[in-house]
């Protein structure tokens, strides 16, 4: 016969068992940052760095204080003759001062007392007159140079000379002139004068 009407819509079914897990999920969005955790131990020291470039020029120091001052060493003496025509063979005491403040010139015994050792300059410059002139540069009472101006009648010229030598403290130097040999002369417009400087010392 005819299929019967639709039947009235049943009551729900009791819950079903719980179904075996389903397959894994794909992944899900970055979460917010966590809270900082604690510090971790120091790690191992690194190996030395490449030099860095120089630095400024750093500002202008306080200055020094101020050093000893070396001692200067100084001798030196210019005399002129205040007579003409001086005694032979014994030292000419140029007995006019032009220069002798370390007073190692005598002018009493017309010699150079030396002092501090080292090359001395000796010079002189000798008016001659009438008569020859033989004049000896003597040191530590040996001549170790000799000149001559050889002049008759009334004739004037000069004679001049000049050398280093080399001295220990108490060396002497002098000029003397020659017996006979004796024109060394000395007026009111002409002047004989006998120089000596230490030119450095020792």
């Amino acid at each position: 016969g005819e299929m019967g009407a639709e039947g009235v819509q049943g009551a729900d079914g009791k819950q079903g068992e719980k179904g075996e897990q389903g397959s894994k999920g794909e992944k899900g969005d970055l979460g917010p940052a966590g809270v900082m955790g604690p510090s971790g131990p120091k790690g191992v020291a690194g190996s030395k760095g490449g030099r860095g470039a120089p630095g400024k020029k750093g500002s202008r120091g306080a200055k020094g204080a101020r050093g000893d001052t070396a001692k200067l060493l100084r001798s030196a003496f210019s005399a002129g003759l205040s007579k003409p025509f001086p005694p032979p063979n014994v030292p000419i005491r140029f007995d006019k001062i032009l220069y002798n403040d370390q007073e190692d010139y005598n002018p009493s015994t017309g010699k150079f007392n030396c002092s501090v050792p080292g090359a001395y300059v000796f010079a002189y410059h000798l008016t001659v007159r009438g008569r020859p002139a033989r004049v000896s540069l003597v040191a530590r009472s040996r001549k170790v140079a000799k000149a001559r101006e050889t002049l008759y009648g009334q004739e004037i010229d000069q004679a001049s000379f000049l050398t280093v030598l080399k001295l220990s403290a108490g060396d002497q130097v002098w000029l003397e002139v020659a017996r006979d040999w004796n024109g060394v002369y000395v007026s009111a417009e002409d002047d004989s004068i006998f120089t000596g400087f230490l030119l450095y010392p020792d």
